[in-house]
């Protein structure tokens, strides 16, 4: 793994934070890379969103904001819920079995990184093993919208889970410790029970759960800011 895939993985795993200033000596250290090369590993890094450059500061590791993240919160609760009834209320023995095989991909990917037998175990795997997982957390997302019947509004969900996908891996990193898969196991069964409105709640819950355990990392920083409304 290079350089800059190491810097990758390491602002993802939540070991280089938020917010955190980078500058080529320490870096350089770090990684036993010549100035150079790191020199172009923050620049790649910053065209992939994860580091920014920040007048006076040089480059830092892309800061949580409070702000973007109280937005993207509200958004995924009043869309995200009413994709989901709409999937459910068109739901069929093919969207069920998409649905299943989803979960199971998910629960194996997740076993990788962070056993269920300790659910409150940091995730310290290799980042292989944390991008086959968040891969199969999305497609299991995706799967249970995947009967919604109005493509405008299933466009604008799979949009939204992409911006709370960074958002997402350092609620993993920097969070309170859940049991993940219990939250989306508890989401397959009352989805494929047809029981829309139990589903579309606890969609909400697990969406908020996610914000709030980073914001609550987020304010234990220095910086207080209020939970994500319903």
């Amino acid at each position: 793994m290079d350089v800059r895939d190491r810097m990758r993985e390491d602002i993802l795993s939540g070991r280089l934070v938020p917010g955190q200033r980078l500058t080529f000596p320490a870096i350089a250290d770090r990684y036993d890379a010549s100035v150079g090369v790191t020199r172009e590993a923050l620049t790649w890094l910053v065209s992939q969103g994860l580091v920014k450059v920040r007048a006076h500061q040089g480059h830092i590791v892309m800061p949580i904001s409070s702000a973007d993240l109280q937005e993207l919160t509200a958004a995924r609760l009043t869309i995200e819920p009413l994709v989901l009834r709409d999937s459910i209320n068109n739901r069929s023995l093919d969207w069920e079995a998409r649905l299943v095989a989803a979960h199971h991909v998910m629960a194996a990917s997740y076993a990788a990184v962070a056993p269920r037998r300790t659910p409150s175990k940091k995730v310290q795997s290799d980042g292989e093993l944390r991008e086959a997982w968040a891969s199969a957390h999305s497609a299991f997302h995706d799967a249970l919208f995947s009967a919604c019947g109005n493509g405008r509004l299933l466009a604008i969900t799979r949009n939204l889970g992409e911006e709370a996908e960074l958002y997402r891996r350092w609620s993993d990193s920097l969070g309170a410790p859940r049991d993940v898969m219990d939250e989306h196991r508890a989401l397959m069964d009352a989805a494929i029970a047809g029981d829309a409105e139990s589903a579309a709640e606890r969609l909400r819950e697990h969406i908020k759960r996610t914000a709030s355990g980073l914001i609550r990392a987020h304010a234990a920083d220095g910086e207080p800011v209020s939970a994500p409304k319903s």
